[in-house]
């Protein structure tokens, strides 16, 4: 994990730097269900000492992102199949509303850096080897575009609030390199949502929306959850 990391530039809080780089950890997918976060490895891979980063992780475990296990590690929670179904039926309303609020508030050059970011993620999906961290940063990244294209900065918190409890296994297909991935089935929904938004109709931009996180939450559903 601590390879993920990169030293905490100086211009930044500490504090606020190592919040926002293990964030971005489960944000994306990169710290997986069950793995143990050692404060020291990274605090060494942050360049830091181990304060900000316990202060970090600690706000985190409030937010119920993290958890302290019996032995007192601090680890990322497991996920069963009925929380993350209700989740998904939470992010379904809260992403679907901002959505159509982002529909109302879509210049041009959003448009354009969306589609952007939608060809890269093209791309991405296309590269050989199994490493996909780069399709999880572009599909979170184009996402989050939309969703701060909303306006509301509490609704992306409370969005952002859902991805950190999910991150973990809302990745798996995408990190995996599935058949959805190859299949490039994100990459369709996403290119039907942002010409919807383009046009101002944010019923469609709803819908293409609701496809691309029902799709990912059938797959995942089936290939972790299932026994």
């Amino acid at each position: 994990m601590s390879s993920l990391l990169s030293p905490a530039p100086r211009r930044e809080t500490l504090g606020a730097n190592v919040l926002f780089q293990i964030k971005e950890l489960l944000l994306t997918g990169q710290l997986l269900p069950g793995e143990q976060l050692s404060l020291r490895s990274t605090a060494e891979a942050l360049g830091v000492s181990v304060m900000p980063v316990r202060e970090a992780v600690y706000q985190l475990v409030a937010d119920q992102a993290l958890e302290v296990a019996p032995n007192r590690s601090v680890r990322v929670p497991l996920m069963s199949a009925g929380q993350f179904q209700e989740i998904t039926q939470i992010r379904l309303q809260i992403e679907g509303y901002a959505v159509e609020q982002a529909a109302q508030h879509s210049p041009p050059e959003l448009i354009a850096a969306l589609r952007r970011l939608n060809d890269q993620l093209s791309l991405a999906m296309e590269a050989a080897g199994e490493n996909k961290a780069a399709v999880v940063l572009l599909n979170k990244e184009l996402h989050f575009l939309v969703y701060a294209a909303a306006g509301m900065p509490m609704l992306v918190k409370m969005i952002e609030s859902l991805w950190l409890k999910i991150g973990p296994v809302l990745n798996y297909d995408l990190r995996a390199g599935s058949e959805r991935t190859r299949k490039k089935i994100a990459v369709e929904h996403h290119a039907r949502m942002i010409a919807a938004l383009e046009r101002g109709d944010a019923r469609l931009a709803r819908e293409a929306l609701h496809s691309d996180i029902e799709s990912a939450f059938k797959h995942i559903l089936a290939k972790q959850f299932s026994s």
